[in-house]
């Protein structure tokens, strides 16, 4: 009799597993296909485009700033140094 009840309820919670499982595929699976993914992949693809044009940006800055301190330098008498590419601390 007691091993009887134990069974039954080892049953229900397998049942009750399985359902979960179940039903934890069907959402994921939803989720996947929902336009919520394909909008963080465009939000994300946003972000990157926006990032890589601010690096551009930052970049075609930095070199007419190197420009402007070049001619500078010309106009008082020193030698202008070339713009650093990447970072070198160490002589070659």
């Amino acid at each position: 009799m007691l091993m009887h009840g134990f069974l039954g309820k080892a049953a229900g919670t397998v049942v009750t597993g399985l359902v979960g499982v179940s039903a934890y595929e069907v959402v994921r699976r939803a989720l996947a296909k929902a336009p919520i993914h394909d909008a963080a992949v465009t939000t994300t693809e946003w972000g990157l485009r926006g990032t890589r044009r601010a690096e551009e940006a930052a970049e075609s800055a930095r070199l007419k700033l190197a420009d402007v301190v070049a001619e500078a330098r010309e106009r008082i008498g020193e030698e202008a140094q070339p713009p650093a590419i990447g970072n070198h601390d160490h002589e070659h």
